[in-house]
């Protein structure tokens, strides 16, 4: 997180690089989050830093630790399971739009983003940070959305990508994760930019329901082997 300077949308700005944070793993679950500390980082005052912390509440992303206190709240993993099921569904409606989109004529500036995420995600080196692999995976999803021309998918899907964020550390640290992921994105771009919707929709759908049956494994056996440990 970087300094921040004041101004009408203070509390915004605080939030979403909170929220940032929290997504992308930098401030893990059961982290606490001291006010004082995080308003010295910013270069804020307490206020907007405890308003940024009630928005969060409010989302599931943090929770009252201790007397006035917060901590990043843990990964639920029925909840990613949930969203997983959604967003299989919309990612396979995404996918479907957007290659019908492409056969109808869509221009090659249109479709390029979609290839751009693409190529850059799969570019990333094999020991590319956790927060760098998860903003790329991201980034792919959200081109896909924009290139459905279907602006209503990315705006409900977005409350949620926190929470599916966060979750994709547990699975995107094997280097054999992170290829199998960009060989199924790859599959999926080339079917919507050949305009065959059927495939690209297929091809999506089952990307989701792969990513969250692999998800809620690892979320599994992280919960399972942090209780044997407590227990120990």
């Amino acid at each position: 997180m970087t300094p921040l300077t004041s101004g009408p949308i203070l509390i915004d700005q605080v939030y979403q690089q909170m929220l940032e944070a929290i997504a992308d793993a930098r401030l893990r679950p059961g982290q606490r989050l001291r006010q004082g500390e995080i308003a010295d980082l910013l270069g804020v005052s307490r206020q907007p830093v405890s308003h940024a912390l009630h928005l969060l509440k409010r989302q599931g992303l943090v929770r009252e630790s201790g007397r006035k206190g917060f901590e990043v709240a843990p990964i639920d993993p029925d909840r990613i399971r949930q969203l997983y099921e959604v967003r299989a569904a919309m990612d396979a409606l995404a996918a479907r739009l957007a290659a019908r989109r492409v056969a109808a004529g869509l221009p090659a500036a249109a479709r390029r983003p979609l290839a751009d995420a693409c190529a850059a995600g799969a570019a990333l080196p094999p020991d590319a940070p956790i927060s760098t692999l998860i903003r790329a995976d991201a980034e792919f999803h959200r081109a896909l959305y924009r290139l459905s021309g279907n602006p209503a998918i990315e705006d409900m899907l977005a409350p949620h990508w926190p929470h599916l964020t966060r979750s994709m550390a547990a699975v995107l640290e094997p280097p054999e994760y992170r290829a199998r992921a960009w060989a199924e994105h790859a599959d999926i771009m080339g079917h919507v930019l050949a305009g065959d919707a059927r495939h690209a929709e297929r091809a999506a759908h089952d990307h989701a329901e792969r990513a969250g049956r692999t998800t809620c494994a690892r979320l599994a056996q992280s919960a399972a082997g942090q209780a044997t440990a407590a227990a120990a």
